[in-house]
């Protein structure tokens, strides 16, 4: 395998280079030196460089949906579940957690920024699904207004439903 294809290989294994590289936001040499690629940096380097040439602009996701908090999730317990997720079965109730839904134009692409900048904020999150129509993430209810926030700010619609 070519360098350039053993470089390539490794960035698509780093999200977030990847993302970087589109961006037009990376140290070409640091970022060489944290691949695991043999070869010398420099030319590890030419070889993003040229593979960022390739690649389209960042363009984050995007959605349009309706931004909504439930409070009180907790397991679904016989109670007609929100969200299933493996074993796992959250229903509104008496729960200690925050569900934040966005119903509209939303995708999985959407739910995963939101999880990046839920992550870079420090807000852990529980459980997180996503469809074309609707996402949902469950975090603690102390988080909830952060959460919130940040959600409405990915789908780009500031809309706080009742």
């Amino acid at each position: 395998m070519s360098l350039a294809a053993q470089t390539r290989e490794a960035v698509r294994t780093r999200p977030f280079l990847y993302d970087a590289l589109r961006a037009g936001v990376v140290n070409y040499t640091a970022a060489a030196r944290t691949l695991d690629v043999d070869g010398d940096t420099e030319a590890v380097a030419t070889a993003l460089r040229r593979f960022a040439e390739e690649l389209d602009d960042y363009d984050p996701p995007a959605g349009d949906a309706r931004v909504s908090m439930r409070s009180g999730l907790g397991p679904a317990d016989g109670a007609d579940p929100l969200v299933t997720v493996g074993d796992r079965s959250l229903a509104p109730g008496e729960g200690s957690l925050t569900g934040i839904v966005a119903t509209g134009a939303v995708s999985p692409w959407v739910l995963g920024d939101a999880l990046g900048r839920l992550r870079a904020a420090d807000i852990a999150v529980e459980v997180a699904a996503a469809d074309d129509t609707s996402l949902l993430v469950a975090v603690e209810r102390r988080d909830g207004p952060d959460a919130l926030r940040i959600v409405e700010a990915v789908v780009g619609r500031a809309t706080l439903l009742a």
